[in-house]
Order: C-alpha cells, then sequence, then structure tokens
C-alpha cells in the first residue's frame, strides 16, 4: 500500500509552520521565501476582485506589510483565540461593503498553508495531517474545548485533508527534544506561545524514542489560557491606553467621589480579535457621548482618534514592541530599563514612557499563574523535580519568565528549543509515526 501525503501544521496564534517527509525525516517547508515559519495573519484588502477562495487577501509577512503599507482592508490575527468562541461561526466586516465568516477566515489559512506544502513537493495533494493543539483551547470548560478541536477539524477538512490526527503542543515539543537527549529524562516542556502556556513531562531517551506507542511515557500535561497576547494587553493597559485615559477618574461629583472612566473600551482596544468590534458606528457614537466622563478632555479626545482613525492595531503593534524591548524577549540584546512609547499618530508630540519595573508589574500576575501551571504539572506527573526543563514557543524570550518557571527546579538543566519550529518539528515526527509506515 502506497504511504499516503501527509504534512504536519503548528497553527500557533502568532506564527504558523508546516513539516513535510524528507528522506527518513521531516523537514519544515519554507512558507515565505526562504523562512520557514509565517506570521498567523491575513489581510483582506478592501478593493479588488473575488477569485474561486474569495476575497482578495494577503498572507503572513504580506499581510502585516499590507497593513503597515497603510492599505484600505482590514488585519486578521490572533485566528486560534477564536476557536471554541461563539464568534467562529459570526460574519465580519472585511471592507468595501464585504463580510466574512470567521470560520472561513481560519480556513482560507490554513489552505494558503496547505498549497504552498503541496508546491514544495510538485503539486502532490496533501491529504493526511497531524496538527498541533493546545493543551486547553478553553481553560475550565471540556465542552467548549471539545469544540474548539471540532471546529479545527472542520476548517482543516474544508480545505482538503480527508485523514486528520491531533496531538499536544508540548508534546511534540518534548519529542523534538528527545532528539539530542542522550540518557532517560524526564523533562518538563514549556510551550509559552500567543495564546496559551502548555506545560507536558514526559521521559525520555534514546531508547524510547523508537517506541511507536508513547502514551505510557507521558506522564501530565496542563496548560492555561495566558500567554504573549496577554502579556501584550497588560502592556497596552499599563502604557499607551494611560494615555486614552485608562485608570484614569472622572470629574468630581456633588454625591460621591469621582468615578472611573469607562474602561470596556480600553479593554477592547487591547485585545486583538476585540479591535475591529470597536470601529463600529454604535459604539463610536456611544463613546463620543461618553466625553463629560472624562475629567481630561485630551484623553478623550485621544480615545476619539484611535476610534476614527482605527488606530487599535497600531496600539497593540506599539504594546508588543515594548514589551520585547522591555524582557529583551528577541533574544538578541539586554532588557531595556526604560521603553518610550511614541503616541505621535495619535497626537503630535505624545509620548508615555515606562520603566522595566512597571512592565514586570504589569505582567507579574500572569508570570505567576504560568509558573504555578507549571509546578502543577510536576505536581500531577507525581514528582517532586525533573531532569530537565525544555522552553519552546516565542513568549520563552521573556527571561523573568523563564527564571520564574525554573526557580522551583533549581537542579534541572535548561535548554532553550527553537521558540517557534520545535513544535513543528515534534509534530512532524509525530505524522511519520501515524501516517508513514
Amino acid at each position: 500500500m502506497a504511504i499516503p501525503s501527509f504534512c504536519a501544521i503548528d497553527f500557533g496564534t502568532s506564527n504558523s509552520a508546516v513539516a513535510l517527509p524528507q528522506g527518513d525525516a521531516m523537514a519544515l517547508v519554507p512558507l515565505e521565501g526562504a523562512a520557514r515559519t509565517m506570521p498567523t495573519a491575513v489581510y483582506y484588502y478592501a478593493e479588488g476582485a473575488h477569485d474561486a477562495d474569495g476575497p482578495p487577501r494577503a498572507f503572513g509577512r504580506a499581510a502585516l506589510a499590507a497593513y503597515v503599507d497603510g492599505h484600505d482592508g482590514r488585519l486578521m490575527r490572533s485566528m486560534k483565540s477564536i476557536l471554541g468562541s461563539d464568534l467562529l461561526e459570526r460574519h465580519t466586516d472585511v471592507g468595501g461593503g464585504r463580510s466574512v465568516k470567521y470560520a472561513d477566515v481560519v480556513s482560507g489559512y490554513l489552505k494558503r498553508l496547505k498549497r504552498v506544502a503541496e508546491a514544495q513537493q510538485g503539486g502532490r495533494a496533501l491529504t493526511h495531517a497531524v496538527l498541533g493543539r493546545p493543551v486547553y483551547f478553553v481553560d475550565d470548560d471540556a465542552a467548549r474545548d471539545a469544540q474548539a478541536q471540532a471546529a479545527l477539524e472542520a476548517c482543516a477538512r474544508a480545505v482538503g485533508f480527508t485523514e486528520l490526527a491531533f496531538q499536544f503542543e508540548p508534546i511534540a515539543a518534548a519529542f523534538d527534544y528527545e532528539r539530542q537527549a542522550t540518557r532517560e529524562q524526564t523533562v518538563l516542556v514549556a510551550d509559552i506561545g500567543g495564546g496559551t502556556s502548555d506545560f507536558s513531562v514526559v521521559r525520555v531517551g534514546p531508547a524510547r524514542m523508537l517506541r511507536e506507542d508513547r502514551r505510557e511515557d507521558i506522564l501530565a500535561h496542563h496548560g492555561i489560557h495566558i500567554a504573549g497576547t496577554d502579556f501584550d494587553r497588560r502592556i497596552a493597559l499599563a502604557g499607551p491606553m494611560r494615555a486614552l485615559g485608562h485608570g484614569s477618574l472622572g470629574p468630581s461629583r456633588a454625591d460621591g467621589p469621582p468615578r472611573e472612566v469607562p474602561t470596556g473600551i480600553t479593554f477592547d482596544l487591547a485585545t486583538w480579535h476585540l479591535i475591529n468590534t470597536c470601529y463600529t458606528p454604535a459604539v463610536v457614537a456611544e463613546m463620543r457621548l461618553r466625553k463629560a466622563d472624562y475629567a481630561d478632555p485630551a484623553e478623550h479626545r485621544r480615545l476619539m482618534t484611535v476610534l476614527e482613525d482605527h488606530l487599535g492595531h497600531h496600539l497593540a503593534d506599539l504594546a508588543e514592541q515594548g514589551k520585547i524591548d522591555l524582557s529583551g524577549s528577541d533574544g538578541r540584546r539586554a532588557p531595556e530599563d526604560q521603553h518610550d512609547f511614541d503616541l505621535g499618530l495619535i497626537e503630535t508630540g505624545l509620548h508615555w514612557p515606562m520603566l522595566r519595573r512597571e512592565s514586570q508589574a504589569a505582567l507579574a500576575e500572569d508570570v505567576a499563574a504560568i509558573a504555578a501551571a507549571a509546578q502543577e504539572t510536576v505536581h500531577r506527573a507525581g514528582l517532586a523535580a525533573v531532569d530537565a526543563l525544555y522552553f519552546t514557543g516565542g513568549s520563552t524570550g521573556l527571561v523573568h519568565l523563564v527564571e520564574a518557571i525554573a526557580a522551583p527546579f533549581p537542579q534541572a538543566q535548561r535548554v532553550q528549543g527553537d521558540p517557534l519550529a520545535s513544535v513543528a518539528q515534534g509534530l512532524g515526527i509525530h505524522a511519520r509515526r501515524v501516517f508513514g509506515s
């Protein structure tokens, strides 16, 4: 019987990757030029003719470039966060009088990954795939978690995959780590991405690598729905959103202390998949009428500029860059002691400084929750310690987050995997086991 045409797909909150068979191994395929990962982003142009796949779109880095260059349209990111929510079957405006269903946004992105991968193997259709999934798409709600996986499966089948298997992303990362293991070990895998922080305790080793059934080697897994995009939101709210009034008090009142200015709007502006909901005529009109709730007219004026000029994604990008600079999470330089948010697009000459200690204070609650989840995973495995800590995912560049996770395990070896490719490589290993024989 012929081996089916298969692949492994790491559909991430921030970045995605595809692994294909290459000889006796699996290799990540170039998705954009030589880049083996592609930002999980789609840009819908407001102008242009439909084709067989729908409205005109750009994907990955091209999508981000279209947004930065100011093309008329709409940028979609953090699509994975929609899985398991009631947004999936809703339609959303993408400009030019067009609307698309959120589920079709996910399917369209998966189709792009599939087509690029098929082109890498001479046009042969891919029919089988292993898809990565977080330990929990949705925290503490088994029904919605199952719904999220079913939704991802439906999107994958809609683009032509006939046989699908799923693997937890941190377990896939453990398979990638295992390739360098020279002895049997217990490893805590920390996969901290854009949408979730996932942990697994896995027994690995050269002899175990050859086993087809690895279920007994998976000692525990756990995860929480807190990660990189949550960090971005925290930084935005503690930093540039304060220029729009977040955390401020309204005018003095004769019948009591002043009230806090409206915060719902700034929370939504700081949450990627909700930003576009802030631009609807009803929301803009309501916030225009809330001017009297602000003691400082400049804060309300800046907020209205953001809403009317659609600058929410610009603020989100600024928050992400501030997080990187203040934490050193790009891995190339030490953290900055202070970051200056340039808000000149909102108001000429406007800047908002943030100290590193302020950013760490803003992230402290999330960092503590993630570190506690790591400890809980080891506890569920029935262990007091592990031999190694394997870090993967883009958010493991945050130095103080890694330190918080590692602190309870001082004797464990720390290993940093490829932050964007470890999961995809491990999913490829699993795909070969599932479909390659």
